[in-house]
């Protein structure tokens, strides 16, 4: 798939074509999530600020653990100033986000034994005021904060028991929800953040979101998570399975019309997704360039998909154990894999003569142009308009087997080949 052909000598048509369908979600942005590198990475706190400003990264997901932040039980559980409550661990880096103009979107989760009768913290609380009042105190912690995720793949059993809808409606969505809109005016408030499958003991997204309907839930957007089910075979724009319950990204439109018909007005956010790459993983992981071949296609699919306003990645930098995600931009000594490249300029092959793409690097008004590998040298095939948004869409003659990519001035996206 990623070998080299020779070129055919044939001259090259090609047609720039603009803007976005209207059907598509032209607002959509692009985010990373990496709390634990954010948290504790190498350098400086304002050294991986700045390496998230390179990427072009818009939009930053971070954890709020519930049951680190409270250890014990407030006296005054929706005052953030209570002396049991330590936002030390989040307020320089929320802070370091705010600064650097990245927005934030705050997923809560994780419930200390004090609140769930001793159990482990993907225990319900015993009483959704409780978790209601945490809601509360982070509101006012972080007010300029105006996403909010509650919990993390509640569908599986892993992250949340009971695992059922309505539980996690009623102890947790609906009550942080109340309570997020009471202290921030505009907030938006996602439920769901569902994973692709319920796994052993868990719900099916599809069920999820049925039940999820059927407790009353209240939201203003859904997140899911549609990770491949089989990253070996599964691309971001086909071999998904069309008649099962999960939803992947490439079924990613049974959750369009799932939520649309439940919560009409819904927004939809796409809060955790990536391919792990070989190396180092070789039982899950795809090739690094079809990695960052699929970073393209991902963020294309996200692009074209109506009320879809995340996409984010997982992760910045691959876990240091193997049996933990490796879908780093970087491996865990730092290098950086093509992928990196891919997240500063995505590019994927939407058709046998298209190409559609994305400049997310900070500009430095050069111009962006598409390039193809003729024998060792990269030659400039178009130059392309790539709009205030970045994006842009090429038509012209694709032969298959070659290579192209996309420059902007001092930033070079990854090689893609074209099939």
């Amino acid at each position: 798939m990623q070998c080299r052909i020779p070129l055919l000598l044939a001259a090259i048509v090609f047609t720039l074509a603009a803007a976005p369908h209207a059907s598509a979600a032209p607002g959509v942005k692009y985010g990373l999530t990496d709390d634990a590198w954010l948290t504790n990475g190498s350098g400086t706190l304002d050294q991986r600020l700045a390496k998230l400003d390179a990427l072009g990264v818009r939009v930053v997901r971070f954890t709020l653990r519930w049951d680190q932040i409270a250890h014990t039980r407030p006296t005054v559980p929706a005052d953030p100033s209570d002396a049991a409550y330590n936002w030390s661990a989040a307020d320089p880096v929320l802070d370091g986000l705010k600064q650097h103009g990245i927005e934030v979107v705050l997923q809560l989760v994780g419930t200390p034994a004090w609140a769930n009768g001793g159990k482990a913290s993907n225990y319900v609380p015993s009483s959704s005021a409780t978790f209601g009042a945490f809601a509360t105190a982070a509101a006012h912690q972080y007010s300029w904060v105006r996403r909010w995720v509650i919990w993390n793949e509640p569908n599986q059993e892993r992250w949340l028991r009971p695992t059922t809808p309505t539980m996690y409606t009623i102890r947790l969505l609906n009550p942080a929800y109340t309570a997020i809109h009471s202290v921030i005016r505009g907030a938006q408030i996602a439920g769901g953040a569902t994973a692709p499958r319920g796994v052993t003991g868990g719900v099916s997204p599809v069920a999820w979101i049925a039940g999820m309907h059927a407790a009353h839930a209240s939201l203003d957007a859904y997140a899911h998570n549609p990770y491949p089910l089989d990253p070996k075979r599964e691309t971001p724009l086909t071999g998904g399975c069309s008649h099962c319950t999960t939803i992947t990204m490439a079924t990613i439109g049974r959750l369009v019309t799932l939520v649309g018909h439940d919560w009409p007005k819904a927004r939809i956010w796409l809060t955790e997704y990536g391919y792990q790459s070989n190396p180092p993983d070789r039982l899950l992981g795809v090739s690094l360039a079809l990695q960052a071949r699929y970073i393209g296609e991902g963020a294309y699919v996200a692009y074209r998909t109506p009320k879809v306003d995340l996409l984010i990645h997982f992760l910045y930098r691959d876990e240091p154990n193997l049996s933990r995600f490796q879908s780093g931009l970087v491996t865990v000594t730092n290098a950086v894999k093509p992928a990196y490249a891919a997240f500063q300029l995505p590019l994927a092959q939407i058709s046998s003569s298209a190409l559609w793409g994305q400049l997310r690097a900070p500009s430095d008004g050069s111009t962006t142009q598409i390039e193809r590998l003729v024998g060792s040298r990269w030659q400039t095939l178009a130059t392309v308009d790539a709009g205030p948004a970045g994006y842009f869409r090429w038509n012209g003659t694709l032969v298959r087997g070659t290579q192209m990519r996309v420059r902007a001035g001092p930033v070079v996206g990854a090689a893609l080949t074209i099939h």
